[in-house]
């Protein structure tokens, strides 16, 4: 998904009006927010509590621990088997206007345990990112 794609998709997010500090985007998101490469979907962690809220609005499909799918949006009540807090990483979170990402730090976590090749490729994309941009704090 291209930048301008990926804002759209931003703004589909937005129009659910989620509390802000009740969910994060997950997956991909965080580096496509950053330009650091493109997302073909949007994956969101949410709060225990929201979770349950949304749960009574919406169909929960029955994979990897069940999922809410909104068109091109997948809510996640966790990212379990690899992180067992979720309020800790959604509370972690960088925000990009007015929406928290999970820090690149714990993508490259998820990434490393999951170790798809895929996943191998960005951890070098996001590890290449954070050097950049660790040379133009210098």
């Amino acid at each position: 998904m291209e930048l301008k794609k990926f804002c759209k998709r931003l703004e589909e997010v937005k129009k659910l009006k989620l509390p802000e500090n009740e969910f994060s985007i997950f997956g991909s998101g965080p580096l496509a927010v950053r330009g650091i490469r493109n997302s073909k979907d949007i994956d969101i962690i949410v709060k225990y509590k929201l979770w349950k809220e949304l749960i009574k609005k919406y169909l929960v499909i029955n994979k990897r621990g069940g999922f809410i799918k909104i068109g091109e949006i997948e809510i996640h009540k966790g990212w379990k088997p690899w992180f067992n807090n979720t309020n800790k990483l959604i509370n972690g979170s960088d925000i990009f206007n007015c929406i928290r990402f999970v820090k690149l730090e714990k993508v490259i976590e998820w990434k490393k345990k999951f170790n798809r090749e895929k996943d191998k490729k960005d951890i070098e994309l996001i590890n290449k990112y954070l050097k950049n941009a660790t040379k133009k704090n210098i």
